[in-house]
């Protein structure tokens, strides 16, 4: 089952996933001993993130690292990007506006 990027982080657990091995790659039960849940419930989480093509798999001997698929995190990167426009533009309002009110008070 093919999934969409967005399922995989609408889910808070998924989210922390990611943060965890944005860095460096883990093994499930590295990833597991972040979390009050079951390894079977991390696992779960790891296979949403791995459908969906944010994370990939690699052997190493007898341990499987999971690590982040930055150029799937783009997509992600990318549909936010009009949105970081909107947000930066009202930020700099909000600056301006403040700066005003603190040069009146002067």
């Amino acid at each position: 089952m093919r999934r969409d990027v967005f399922q995989a982080i609408a889910d808070p657990t998924r989210r922390a996933i990611i943060v965890l091995i944005a860095l460096q790659a883990m093994t499930p039960n590295a990833i597991a001993d972040h979390f009050d849940s079951t390894r079977q419930a991390v696992s779960k989480h790891l296979r949403v993130l791995t459908e969906c093509e944010l994370v990939t798999q690699t052997q190493k001997g007898r341990e499987i690292y999971y690590q982040l698929e930055l150029n799937k995190m783009k997509e992600i990167d990318q549909w936010l990007g009009p949105f970081r426009k909107i947000w930066e533009s009202r930020f700099n309002q909000l600056d301006q506006v403040l700066l005003k009110m603190k040069t009146k008070k002067k």
